[in-house]
């Protein structure tokens, strides 16, 4: 039974159901009434015996020896909704599910490991996947059927869901033993077919190499037009973004090093301009559904802010133009207004339908972002004094933003017809052409656009909010925590660099369980604004550490504060007991000795998030550079090693890990700062080194103190002192250190050319 989601990319928007527990009294009431997470709580009244994955669910399976029905989801996912409103709230339907199978629910943000496990069997065996995930298991946890939405009745020739689930039953009682054993047999294979290993002896394939293929790869599926990596639907992807400006920085006199900057910055910018990106309340869509960046899914999640941020931020550092920082600001300032916590955390995702300020019930997607050409009109009507033809602020603004009195979205972009007669803004001239348009000059049309804009924020406040998902995730909120250190370290401004500081207390508070030394998976929002925690609560998965240990080394880079360095560390180590494979070397996604997931699998893409094993590499160099532990350069080689055959064939598919392996190839800078942590002169050499864009660099502060964390690990730092009692800079690489410099000008130039004319021994101690 393959389903007709073929792919989440192509069919994945979203909307929202029930905002959780309301005091309404309901027909009916399951066991997800005592849930946290908005998506299971979404289907707490649904007529369907519901289970959450977990023991009670896995016992009854056994006891009654029925099949488990297992369907997945997450609470801003558009066909979920449609399948929950089709088939989970149908009576008859309800009552086939609860009477022939235990039935469970999964959020799959809060459990990707089974998600990860399940998908791949669906993928494999239907050759589509995509949310809502829909399997049927033994009540062993072993898949035998599996598909993704499927309508509740049989049409054109497709079977309906309530025909699927006859067949299922009629299958599981006259033909149980070739379902089981089809079942055992494809997760056998999935099995072999999935690990990812290192042989003996092998090393990590060739940097410069594999970097090169990548970027041909990149190069090869580029869109010159508008930028990105396909026709349509376009998504950001950051990680090849990142892969192409560090790719630029060392080789940045090759024709292929001014490509590759000139993709990235070119889709960056177009992005910026397009529909994707909210003109009005900031933060960036999920992604377009054409190739013009125009018409995106509206939902706004919060990884892809997260990525996006700093993606901006490192084209600002690169190519020296404010637009670029201006845009990393303003993801930042959505994400601080609309997905923060007041405890310092950040709710996961903003839907994509809401209720049109019109009225009706029905939801629609984009309803809370679009415009009509009359409102825009009644909304901006004063005639701006000095323009040719006595525009009104309206006309300037519908030009600008490519506003239609009949609306600006195509049919074929549009195939439920919500967004008829509606605008998505999309920026069609620059201010410079749409300044001489109307006879006026550049600063009067940036001081009316955004008059015109800020008018229109307000207007949109009004409007019915699309449904928040206030669960936090531990990963997500480390990538959060990147992108505030980070654009706060670029710009220098201490409120940012204060946001991340507040995230970094609020996942050491939060999501870190110090007696156990464990991360914890996801804390939820109570009723009273209260930060939650479920039981028993999930434990962190590899991505959790991951994602958290490289917040927390950018964290360091920001205030140079070596707590965060410390916790770092001790969760480094805590990652390596818990994931590392001893034999094939690598990550495992999830925890190994955990019975109840069948496959053991090491991501192997970087997708709409990069992969942890990527992340890893990375943390790993990074960490051996402040601890001085040889074994995490070991281990970063050894994970590098296992991936070889993938790096080598398609990397294109691991742009994060190749970005990982140029690091360990072109061996990391060490930049010391000698000097007191907040005076002036030290802080104008930090503000050299961070305006650059370096991704091949650690950065540490010897404040004098040899008693703190890094004179204890690296006691080659006690040898370093300030020149004549003035903050110094000292540039190593493979211990050989260039001459102290204690001009800010000197040392961005020292750090740019990478060369030194007088370079010392750095002596070990």
């Amino acid at each position: 039974f393959s389903s007709c989601v073929s792919s989440p990319s192509v069919f994945m928007s979203m909307a929202s159901g029930s905002e959780g527990p309301s005091s309404t009294s309901h027909k009916h009431s399951n066991r997800l009434a005592k849930e946290r997470s908005p998506y299971l709580l979404q289907h707490a009244h649904n007529p369907v015996d519901w289970y959450p994955w977990g023991k009670d669910a896995f016992d009854k399976a056994k006891n009654e020896d029925k099949p488990i029905f297992l369907s997945v989801g997450y609470s801003t996912c558009h066909w979920c909704h449609v399948m929950e409103r089709e088939s989970f709230e149908d009576e008859e339907i309800g009552k086939i599910l609860s009477e022939n199978f235990i039935c469970i629910k999964l959020d799959r943000e809060e459990r990707p490991d089974v998600d990860k496990v399940y998908m791949t069997f669906v993928q494999a065996t239907s050759g589509g996947g995509g949310w809502p995930m829909s399997v049927w298991l033994t009540p062993e946890l072993r898949p035998f059927i599996g598909g993704t939405y499927f309508p509740p009745r049989d049409r054109g020739g497709r079977p309906g869901f309530k025909t699927v689930l006859t067949r299922i039953i009629d299958q599981w009682q006259n033909n149980r033993p070739a379902l089981e054993s089809s079942g055992e047999r494809i997760i056998e294979a999935l099995k072999k077919g999935t690990t990812i290993t290192a042989n003996a002896g092998q090393s990590p394939p060739l940097a410069p190499d594999v970097a090169n293929r990548c970027f041909q790869q990149l190069a090869h599926s580029y869109e010159e037009e508008y930028g990105g990596f396909r026709d349509a639907p376009k998504f950001p992807s950051p990680v090849n973004l990142m892969f192409l400006m560090s790719y630029w920085t060392v080789n940045r006199s090759t024709s292929e090093g001014v490509e590759a900057l000139q993709m990235a910055l070119h889709t960056l910018r177009m992005m910026a301009l397009g529909g994707i990106h909210d003109h009005i309340a900031q933060g960036f869509h999920r992604y377009s559904t054409d190739s013009s960046w125009h018409v995106p899914h509206f939902e706004k999640m919060l990884y892809d802010q997260a990525q996006l941020a700093v993606a901006y931020i490192t084209a600002s550092q690169v190519s020296g133009e404010q637009f670029f920082a201006e845009v990393a600001k303003d993801v930042l300032l959505y994400v601080s207004r609309d997905l923060s916590d007041k405890s310092g955390g950040f709710y996961s995702a903003e839907d994509a339908d809401s209720v049109p300020a019109s009225g009706g019930p029905e939801k629609r997607e984009g309803a809370f972002c679009v415009w009509t050409a009359s409102e825009v009109r009644e909304l901006l009507p004063d005639v701006v004094e000095g323009t040719a033809g006595n525009a009104t602020l309206a006309d300037i603004f519908m030009h600008h933003y490519g506003v239609k009195e009949q609306g600006n979205v195509a049919p074929e972009q549009d195939p439920h017809g919500e967004l008829q007669g509606q605008n998505v803004l999309i920026v069609r001239y620059s201010v410079e052409l749409t300044a001489a348009r109307f006879g006026i000059t550049v600063e009067k049309v940036n001081e009316l656009l955004a008059s015109a804009r800020a008018k229109m924020a307000v207007v949109r406040k009004s409007r019915p909010r699309p449904h928040l998902d206030t669960k936090m995730l531990a990963s997500w909120n480390g990538l959060m925590l990147s992108a505030y250190a980070r654009v706060g370290a670029v710009l220098g401004d201490k409120d940012l660099v204060e946001r991340a500081v507040k995230a970094g207390g609020f996942l050491k508070e939060h999501l870190w369980d110090a007696k156990q030394q464990t991360i914890l998976r996801s804390c939820y929002r109570g009723d009273q604004m209260e930060v939650q925690q479920i039981s028993p609560s999930i434990s962190g998965f590899l991505d959790d550490y991951a994602f958290i240990i490289c917040g927390l080394l950018d964290l360091y880079e920001a205030t140079l504060q070596t707590e965060w360095l410390q916790w770092a560390e001790e969760l480094q180590l805590r990652q390596d007991v818990l994931f590392w494979d001893d034999q094939g070397g690598g990550y495992f996604c999830s925890d190994p000795t955990d019975s109840t997931v069948l496959l053991q699998l090491k991501e192997d893409q970087d997708g709409a998030e990069p992969s942890a094993n990527s992340v890893s590499a990375f943390n790993l160099l990074r960490l051996s550079h402040y601890t001085g532990r040889q074994e995490w350069l070991q281990k970063s080689q050894q994970l590098l090693t296992a991936f070889s055959d993938r790096l080598t064939t398609v990397p294109i598919a691991l742009p994060e890990m190749v970005r990982a392996l140029m690091a360990q190839h072109y061996t990391l800078k060490q930049i010391v700062i000698c000097g007191q942590r907040d005076a002036p002169d030290t802080t104008s050499l930090l503000a050299a080194v961070k305006s650059l864009f370096l991704p091949y660099k650690v950065l540490m502060l010897a404040d004098g103190d040899t008693e703190s964390f890094l004179c204890q690990r690296l006691p080659v730092l006690s040898s370093m002192s300030q020149l004549r009692g003035v903050a110094t800079a000292y540039v190593c690489q493979d211990f050989t250190c260039s001459l102290p410099v204690t001009d800010p000008q000197e040392l961005r130039r020292l750090l740019l050319d990478g060369t030194t004319e007088h370079a010392d021994r750095m002596t070990a101690e």
